[in-house]
């Protein structure tokens, strides 16, 4: 591997690690792009060409993963989960959250509740795929 290839993923992981720490903060590709020391077009393509998914994408299903588990261990509403986890509106949450995981947020709690498997276990299985 050159050096410019190692380089760029260097920058990659760096806006990734920065979209794993602040997850649930608004963060928009021009952000991550400075963060990169890249164009915001040049991020949009590297990033993709480099994890296989586009920085929202992975971004929202870092979200998603987080909600999961507050879904999964809490009692806090669908709608604060939403927010906590950096969601603008719960159309856009539930919908996601649908399109990632398979099933509502409301179902997905339900299900979880009812299954009495170890959390090292459920975390495994129901980590969302890209």
């Amino acid at each position: 591997m050159g050096r410019a290839v190692e380089e760029t993923n260097r920058r990659m992981l760096r806006a990734r690690d920065a979209m794993d720490r602040a997850y649930a903060q608004p963060l928009d590709v021009a952000a991550l792009a400075r963060i990169a020391h890249v164009s915001q077009a040049h991020f949009t393509r590297t990033f993709r060409a480099t994890f296989g998914e586009t920085p929202h994408r992975y971004l929202q299903r870092r979200r998603v993963e987080r909600a999961m588990f507050l879904l999964r261990e809490t009692e806090s509403s669908v709608t604060d989960i939403c927010y906590q986890v950096g969601f603008g509106s719960l159309g856009t949450f539930s919908r996601t959250f649908r399109e990632i995981v398979g099933r509502s947020p409301r179902a997905y709690r339900r299900d979880a509740a009812t299954t009495g498997v170890p959390t090292c276990f459920t975390m495994a299985w129901t980590r969302p795929s890209a």
